[in-house]
């Protein structure tokens, strides 16, 4: 969204997100055009010999060739989203023109600690010495942390303030996105944005960067919906506005990666579905028998699938034009079936 307002008001915006969908290149884009293929080759045969010798991570250089390309295409300004964490993320060398922090769930704990509020700290790592940082939705266990942090660097702490824009983004819970993304554009003095290019800009949020996976509409008659939510805090809000789609029968394609809280997941998930256990082609994939004694504990209908695509078709044909086929529960699962 940040991306998209500010290409809207005529800068050469740089954006680095991650993971990827379908395509390493979608993790660095200029104006929404993924990096050429020949810029990633070049950048690591140059570098090869030094990634080797410092033992750099996948993610330390692919933040290191999304800097590199950023700074030789002269970009005005890189919207630049942490990977994990926050304080020890490779991306917190930056000096910002303001933070923003959206809302903190249980993720990751083995490395973030095992409370919202140790998590609050590694997240408030990336307030800097006297730049603006926003709070996407004020949370009682949160803020004191981030209160602290902000005081010791002498930064301004705000919480974003509520706008009743609108976007191309379907999910429902897009909306304290944009409250956090308009309230950091108010406090990024530097740059001129006026209302007329946040409008346009939440609206072509997809044309102006690529974004996929976020409530994606893959098709109707049956209605099929991806979503890459993966953890309780984002499945709650997605289910929630699952069930509020009328249908006939709900088919749900479900996958996970092995370190998320499988069974308090699976607990939220509808008991009247008809689920398609699988497993992505990953190594990080919860390994579907061990899936499957969750579901048989919820007493939940399922079947296990050797594949993504074959438990995405088995879904697609048995649905019918009244139903609704979801995918959903881990963003490699959402990646194998995206076209």
């Amino acid at each position: 969204m940040l991306a998209s307002i500010l290409q809207e008001a005529g800068y050469n915006v740089g954006l680095y997100t991650s993971p990827h969908l379908k395509d390493f290149r979608e993790r660095i884009r200029i104006n929404g055009l993924p990096i050429g293929q020949a810029y990633v080759l070049d950048f690591v045969v140059s570098n090869q010999n030094f990634f080797e010798q410092e033992a750099f991570s996948f993610f330390e250089m692919t933040v290191g060739l999304a800097f590199d390309y950023f700074a030789s295409q002269e970009v005005d300004i890189a919207v630049i989203e942490v990977g994990l964490g926050g304080r020890l993320d490779a991306t917190n060398i930056i000096t910002p023109e303001v933070c923003l922090i959206t809302n903190i769930a249980l993720d990751h704990q083995y490395f973030l600690g095992d409370t919202r509020a140790a998590i609050a700290k590694e997240k408030g790592g990336i307030i800097k010495p006297n730049t603006p940082v926003v709070l996407g939705e004020k949370d009682d266990e949160t803020f004191a942390v981030f209160d602290s942090i902000a005081k010791q660097q002498d930064a301004a702490l705000c919480v974003a303030d509520q706008y009743g824009y609108t976007t191309d983004l379907l999910g429902d819970y897009q909306q304290k996105n944009i409250n956090g993304v308009v309230s950091t554009l108010k406090k990024c003095t530097s740059f001129t944005v006026t209302d007329n290019h946040i409008r346009n800009g939440l609206l072509r949020v997809r044309k102006h960067t690529g974004i996929r996976g976020r409530w994606e509409v893959l098709g109707n008659k049956p209605t099929v919906i991806a979503d890459v939510a993966h953890n309780i805090a984002g499945l709650e809000v997605v289910l929630k506005q699952l069930r509020s789609v009328e249908y006939d029968t709900l088919h749900v394609v479900f996958g996970m990666v092995n370190d998320k809280d499988v069974e308090h997941i699976v607990a939220l998930l509808p008991n009247d579905a008809t689920f398609y256990l699988c497993a992505a082609a990953v190594p990080r994939a919860l390994d579907v028998s061990s899936l499957s004694k969750y579901f048989s504990k919820y007493n939940y209908t399922f079947t296990s699938y050797e594949s993504v695509k074959h438990a995405y078709d088995t879904a697609l044909n048995r649905a019918k034009s009244d139903d609704v086929v979801f995918i959903g529960g881990s963003l490699f699962v959402v990646s194998e079936i995206l076209p």
